[in-house]
């Protein structure tokens, strides 16, 4: 399964591809030169395929933990001043991804978007410390039952110079949905806050909408408060409750 963003350079390739090897086949007489040049047309073709590559992943919303927005490696954990938002400190963490990992970006929360907005900026490498502030970027917050506020923040690098972000404020987001995509190399960081407990270490692998990145005590929902918090944050964490409620029954 391919990501929707791919699917016009996708064809432009696909179509590129079968014009070389045909110009090939009839025009060259070499044959060394011309299977060379038909096997860098379908190299080509499978480095497009699987950069847009987008695997179905099942993710059971869980209030009490964030996933990982993406996949890739973790380069920081550590705290810091989040200026744009938040004013005050939060606990960073931050996935750097290769030309090779997977680019989807997926909420790592389920929640209401609170803040939605881009950033013109440079193209520094994405491991650059200043990446974070400098770079192109969109910077998501997503209020959330359990946790409250959380941001992610899309960074493009120094290869990847295109970010889609689906979220629009006041839209109602579930955990490991489809959050936008980011081009060709690139940095995710999480803002979260001081008194959750960090799950992942530096130089840790995770998988977008799989990994958990960090967790709290499960959210104590009573009768008398449920009913308030499902029409606070709407259908989508509907869904997300009541496959929380059936898991803890089963586990009791």
């Amino acid at each position: 399964m391919f990501h929707r963003e791919g699917q016009r350079i996708i064809t432009v390739t696909l179509i590129a591809v079968i014009a070389i090897i045909l110009l090939a086949k009839f025009q060259l007489d070499i044959f060394w030169l011309r299977v060379g040049v038909q096997f860098v047309a379908i190299v080509a073709l499978l480095a497009v395929l699987q950069f847009f590559r987008n695997p179905v992943r099942e993710t059971n919303p869980r209030f009490h933990e964030i996933l990982s927005p993406v996949d890739g490696k973790v380069v920081t954990v550590e705290e810091v001043e989040e200026t744009e938002y938040f004013k005050e400190k939060r606990l960073q963490v931050s996935i750097f991804m290769s030309p090779l990992n997977v680019h989807v970006t997926r909420y790592p929360a389920s929640g209401v978007v609170k803040y939605s907005k881009y950033h013109p900026g440079k193209y520094l490498v994405a491991w650059h410390p200043k990446s974070s502030t400098d770079n192109e970027r969109t910077t998501i917050v997503v209020n959330t039952p359990r946790f409250g506020e959380i941001l992610y923040r899309q960074i493009a690098g120094a290869v990847a110079r295109r970010i889609i972000n689906y979220a629009v404020t006041g839209q109602q987001v579930e955990q490991g949905q489809d959050a936008g995509f980011i081009k060709f190399g690139s940095r995710v960081d999480l803002f979260l806050p001081l008194d959750c407990k960090v799950a992942v270490q530096i130089g840790q692998k995770v998988v977008g909408g799989t990994s958990v990145i960090a967790e709290m005590g499960e959210l104590q929902v009573d009768e008398e408060n449920s009913e308030a918090i499902l029409r606070a944050m709407g259908k989508s964490i509907r869904s997300s409750w009541e496959w929380n409620k059936d898991t803890s029954s089963k586990d009791s």
